[in-house]
């Protein structure tokens, strides 16, 4: 399994970078590196490499900057078929998840992986009450060519590009167990969301 974090976006709505504010002493880009590389061997951070010189791990070049989430997935995806197919030619499964999602917790991210890897479906995604979560999903790395083409043909909608896919759907019976406060695909958009996570984060800590 290789963990990816998507911090290739323009933070429009946020007003600055919110990869690098901090929640809990940590920058939220810190945050989710050190939580998908608790549940992963190789960890990477999809962004523009200049953007985040002093990153604990390695930075994968978003090759479609400015295309959406979508662009950086297919990164994610054809870096992982270059570089960590297993020596007998099977392809390996990427944990791909968003920087601004700080309530997920390495309990639920551990249960996707498991599940993605016995699953025959080349993605592996939870659907809350507001649809399908895509920025938190497992994809296998082989389903590139078919996401290539969907994005060649002008998708750009992750929801989209997945539906061109086998799908297995982790519904509120999987992942309910691991969310305990309704928080768990709860993303950061805003400075108000901004400071509502700061919140339940120094009240969590005590």
């Amino acid at each position: 399994m290789i963990g990816f974090v998507q911090a290739g976006g323009g933070s429009t709505r946020f007003g600055a970078d919110k990869a690098l504010v901090e929640l809990g002493g940590k920058t939220l880009l810190t945050r989710m590196v050190e939580l998908v590389g608790s549940v992963c061997g190789e960890t990477r951070i999809v962004a523009q490499p200049e953007k985040y010189a002093n990153a604990a791990v390695s930075i994968v070049a978003d090759k479609w900057p400015g295309q959406g989430p979508l662009g950086g997935i297919l990164t994610a995806l054809e870096f992982s078929n270059e570089k960590f197919r297993d020596a007998d030619g099977e392809a390996a499964c990427a944990l791909i998840v968003s920087c601004d999602m700080p309530f997920l917790t390495r309990e639920w991210l551990a249960y996707l992986c498991d599940r993605a890897v016995t699953s025959k479906a080349q993605v592996v995604v939870p659907e809350s009450e507001s649809g399908l979560e895509p920025l938190c999903a497992c994809w296998r790395i082989d389903a590139a060519a078919m996401v290539q083409a969907a994005f060649d043909g002008g998708v750009r909608k992750v929801t989209e590009a997945m539906k061109r896919l086998t799908m297995e759907v982790l519904d509120e019976a999987d992942w309910k167990r691991f969310d305990t406060d309704g928080r768990l695909f709860w993303n950061m958009n805003t400075l108000a969301d901004y400071e509502e996570a700061r919140r339940v984060i120094e009240e969590r800590a005590g």
